[in-house]
């Protein structure tokens, strides 16, 4: 995925200007894709360039109303049916894991067990997140509350897993 596939999506729903696609973003997306407002407002501009979105209307202060083109919608149908999901294979978290026989065995269940309140505190912030919206039953609402799921399983998982892998250090 790319910022460009998410605000191509975004936009799919309802023109938006680049602060109401920041706000929406960060209630949205941000769990699963985060992302700078200037790299927003760059991407945008970008989009714009390729004639995958085009300007609406224009207010005060130079605020633009994006929406998504046939061009645009294209792209988005594209990356969700032509192409591969990529297999995240980097993982900071495991790659620790591995080399954990270097530390003392309570240095080892001490990172194990930042894991476990690191998964906990994410889990209880999406829960939180999921309690804040009032989901409606448009596609964007919908299938947001699908991928929040995921990531409140995720990290339930997670901190199951890092309570286990900390009982098996010895």
């Amino acid at each position: 995925m790319s910022l460009r596939h998410a605000l191509l999506g975004l936009l799919s729903e309802r023109p938006a200007s680049g602060y109401d696609l920041l706000k929406r973003f960060e209630t949205s997306l941000a769990t699963v894709w985060p992302a700078t407002q200037s790299q927003m407002y760059g991407e945008l501009s970008k989009l714009a360039d390729a004639g995958m979105i085009s300007v609406s209307a224009e207010g005060p202060r130079g605020r633009k109303e994006y929406t998504l083109t046939t061009e645009g919608l294209a792209e988005l149908r594209h990356w969700l049916t032509a192409t591969k999901p990529q297999r995240n294979t980097r993982s900071d978290i495991l790659l620790r894991v591995f080399f954990l026989g270097v530390l003392t065995p309570e240095e080892a269940r001490g990172y194990l067990t930042e894991l476990v309140e690191l998964s906990e505190h994410e889990y209880e912030n999406l829960r939180r997140l999921n309690d804040s919206i009032d989901w409606g039953d448009d596609p964007l609402s919908v299938h947001g509350k699908i991928a929040l799921e995921y990531g409140l399983r995720f990290n339930a998982m997670r901190r199951e897993w890092a309570e286990w892998a900390a009982g098996q250090i010895k």
